[in-house]
C-alpha cells in the first residue's frame, strides 16, 4: 500500500515526491482525490466533445435528407407546376437563426476580408460568428476545467491542484489539436465541415495547448517562490539543470511558447514555406519533450496515453496521405504535369493522372511538383477534368481493354502567379520554349465536393481564378438539367475579372459548356470587367452571355434573380474576400424573404 501511494503521489505530484514521506494522511487523501477529480474532469471533457459531434452529425443529416427529398421532388417538375414554388418559401424561425448566426460575420460585416499593414503584410480576417461561438464555448470549457473543484482559499493545496490540473488538460487538448489538423480527419467528411474551419479551430486548440502548458509550468515557479521566497529561484535553477523530468517539461514548454511566436496570420502568410518547416520542427520538439516528461512517471495514470492519441492520430494520417500519394501517382505510369503560362499572371496545370477518380463539382488537390516546390504541396481547385487519347502509343488498339488503356484522364487547374511556389512555377513556364514545359508531378485527393442539384436557382460568383470552384458546378448543372437529373432551372454565372485576357484561362471550356444540349435554356453568364483598356473590348456575344465594365452590385443582381426565383435558391461565391462579404450581407438582408442559402469557398491558412 505504501509503494502504491508513493506511485500515486508521483503520478500526480512529481516534483513533491521527495516530501511524501512527510505527507500527512488528510494531504495524501486530498492527492488522491484530486486524481480522481482529473479523470472525471476529462470525462466530462470528451463527453462535452461527443454531444457536440452528436448534435452537429444529427443537422448534417437532417439537411442532407431533406435536400435528397427537395431534389427528388422537383426531377420532373415544369417551372410552374407549384412543386418548385413550396420549396421557395422559407420557414421564418429558421430563416432568422441563418442570417443573425449560422451565415452571419462576427460583426456588422466584415468576414472573409483581410486586414491588410501593406500590399505584403497581411494579418488575417475575422472569424465568423459560430465560429466565434464554439471558439468562446471551447475557451470557456477550459477555463471552467480549469478552476472547479480546486480550493483556492488555500495556496498550499491550489498551487499543487493547478500544476497537476493544467498539465492533464494541456496533453488532452492535444488529441483535438493533431486531429483537426489533418487532411484526412473523418470528421471533415461526417459533419460536413470545411478543413479551413477545422484548421481555424486547430489553431485556436495550439494556442489553448500553450496557455495550458505556460499555466502548468507558471503553477510550479510559484509553488516553489511561495514556500522558499527567494531561494525558490535557486531551486527552480537547480531543478531545471539537474532533473531530466523538469528539463523536458521546460524544453516542452519553450518550443510551445515559439509555436504560438512563430504562427500568427502576419508570418505565416509573408513566409509561409519557411513557417511550415519550423511549425513541424517545433512541433516534434514539443511533442519529444512532453513524451520524455510523461514517461518520467511511475506508470498508472492515464495521462501518457492522451498524448500517445495524439501522435498515432499524427502517423495514421500521414500514412494516409502516403498510401494515397502512392496509389494515386503510380501504376500505369507516373503523374505527369504540363505547365502552360497564360495571360494575366497564371497558368494552367493539365494532370494527367496514373489512377483517375470519379471527378466531382467542389473537389480540390494537394500539389506536389518535386522540380519546382521539393516535398511541399499547395491546395488548388480542380476546374476540369476530361479524357484524352494517348497519341504516343504504339499499339493499335484491338479490344474494349485496349481502348480504354489509350485513354488517359486528365484534370485541370488555374494557377494564379503570387509568391513562392506559385511565382517559381509561372517564371519557369514563360522561359519555356512555347510557354509550356512538363514535369513529374504527384497529386493528393482528391479533397471534398459540393453538391447544388437540390436547389431551383444556382448564382455561382467567382472573381479571377475563383473561376476555377465555379466552371465544375456549371457543366454539372447544365448537363444534368439536360438528363433530367438535378432540380436546377436556372443558373446564373458571375464572373469579375480584371481584363478580357483573363478569358483566355477557361476559353476552351467555356467553348465546350456554351455548345451543351439546353444549355440556352437553363444557364446566363455574367461578366464583369474592372479594368478595360478600351469600351470596345466590353462587347455581349448574346443574350445569355453578357458583358460589363466596371465592378458588379451583388445586391442588385441577387435582388433580381430573388425577384425571379424558381424552387429554392443558392448563392456560392469564390473570390476576394471583399466580394465574398459583399454577398454575405446581400444574401443575409435576403434570406428572410424567399429560401436562399449561401456558400463560400475559400482557403486559409
Amino acid at each position: 500500500m505504501a509503494l502504491s501511494t508513493r506511485m500515486l503521489l508521483a503520478a500526480l505530484f512529481p516534483l513533491a515526491l521527495a516530501e511524501a514521506s512527510q505527507s500527512t494522511p488528510a494531504e495524501i487523501a486530498h492527492q488522491q482525490a484530486s486524481y480522481l477529480e482529473n479523470v472525471r474532469i476529462c470525462k466530462y471533457s470528451a463527453w462535452t466533445w461527443a454531444a457536440i459531434i452528436f448534435v452537429v452529425l444529427v443537422y448534417r443529416w437532417t439537411r442532407t435528407l431533406l435536400h435528397h427529398i427537395r431534389q427528388l421532388a422537383n426531377l420532373n417538375g415544369s417551372l410552374h407546376d407549384g412543386r418548385q414554388r413550396y420549396f421557395s418559401m422559407p420557414d421564418q424561425r429558421w430563416a432568422h437563426v441563418k442570417s443573425s448566426i449560422i451565415i452571419a460575420p462576427l460583426l456588422r460585416k466584415r468576414h472573409n476580408r483581410e486586414f491588410n499593414l501593406s500590399g505584403a503584410v497581411n494579418v488575417g480576417t475575422l472569424p465568423s460568428r459560430l465560429e466565434a461561438i464554439v471558439l468562446i464555448g471551447y475557451f470557456a470549457m477550459n477555463i471552467a476545467f480549469t478552476v472547479i473543484t480546486i480550493n483556492w482559499r488555500d495556496p498550499g493545496v491550489w498551487y499543487e491542484d493547478g500544476i497537476s490540473r493544467t498539465g492533464v488538460l494541456a496533453v488532452l487538448n492535444m488529441i483535438p489539436l493533431f486531429l483537426l489538423a489533418g487532411r484526412n480527419n473523418p470528421l471533415i467528411s461526417l459533419l460536413d465541415i470545411s478543413f479551413d474551419t477545422y484548421n481555424l479551430i486547430h489553431r485556436w486548440a495550439g494556442r489553448m495547448v500553450v496557455f495550458e502548458a505556460v499555466a502548468h509550468m507558471a503553477f510550479w515557479m510559484a509553488s516553489k517562490i511561495a514556500k522558499q521566497g527567494h531561494a525558490g529561484w535557486t531551486t527552480i535553477g537547480k531543478a531545471m539543470a539537474s532533473s531530466e523530468f523538469i528539463l523536458a517539461g521546460t524544453i516542452g514548454a519553450a518550443a510551445f511558447v515559439a509555436i504560438l511566436f512563430q504562427s500568427p496570420s502576419i508570418v505565416r502568410h509573408a513566409f509561409y514555406e519557411t513557417f511550415l518547416h519550423l511549425h513541424i520542427a517545433l512541433a516534434a520538439t514539443a511533442v519529444g519533450a512532453v513524451w520524455i516528461h510523461l514517461k518520467l512517471l511511475p506508470p498508472g495514470p492515464p495521462w501518457p496515453s492522451f498524448l500517445f492519441a495524439a501522435i498515432l492520430i499524427w502517423v495514421i494520417e500521414r500514412f494516409i496521405r502516403l498510401v494515397s500519394l502512392i496509389r494515386r501517382n503510380t501504376g500505369r505510369g507516373i503523374t505527369k504535369a504540363q505547365v502552360e503560362a497564360l495571360p494575366g499572371d497564371s497558368v494552367r496545370v493539365t494532370l494527367r493522372i496514373s489512377r483517375p477518380w470519379t471527378f466531382k463539382p467542389g473537389q480540390h488537390v494537394y500539389l506536389y511538383m518535386p522540380s519546382i516546390g521539393l516535398w511541399t504541396s499547395h491546395p488548388f481547385s480542380l476546374a476540369w477534368s476530361s479524357e484524352e487519347v494517348d497519341v504516343n502509343s504504339d499499339k493499335m488498339p484491338t479490344n474494349r481493354q485496349d481502348v480504354l488503356a489509350s485513354k488517359k484522364a486528365t484534370v485541370s487547374l488555374i494557377i494564379r502567379r503570387r509568391t513562392g511556389f506559385t511565382d517559381r512555377l509561372f517564371r519557369k513556364a514563360e522561359k519555356s520554349p512555347l510557354n509550356k514545359f512538363t514535369t513529374t508531378a504527384f497529386v493528393e485527393g482528391p479533397y471534398g465536393n459540393q453538391s447544388f442539384e437540390s436547389y431551383g436557382t444556382v448564382m455561382l460568383f467567382a472573381a479571377g481564378v475563383g473561376i476555377t470552384h465555379q466552371v465544375p458546378h456549371v457543366r454539372h448543372l447544365v448537363a444534368g438539367f439536360a438528363n433530367g437529373t438535378c432540380a436546377t432551372r436556372k443558373v446564373i454565372l458571375v464572373w469579375v475579372i480584371q481584363s478580357p485576357e483573363h478569358l483566355e484561362w477557361i476559353r476552351p471550356w467555356m467553348t465546350e459548356i456554351l455548345g451543351m444540349e439546353k444549355r440556352r435554356d437553363v444557364l446566363k453568364i455574367l461578366l464583369f470587367i474592372t479594368r478595360p483598356r478600351s469600351t470596345k473590348e466590353i462587347h455581349s456575344p448574346s443574350a445569355s452571355v453578357q458583358m460589363y465594365p466596371g465592378r458588379p452590385d451583388v445586391g442588385a443582381l441577387i435582388e433580381k434573380e430573388q425577384h425571379n426565383q424558381i424552387g429554392a435558391m443558392v448563392v456560392s461565391c469564390c473570390g476576394t474576400g471583399s466580394l465574398s462579404d459583399d454577398i454575405r450581407k446581400s444574401v443575409r438582408d435576403r434570406c428572410e424573404r424567399t429560401e436562399i442559402d449561401f456558400c463560400e469557398e475559400a482557403f486559409s491558412w
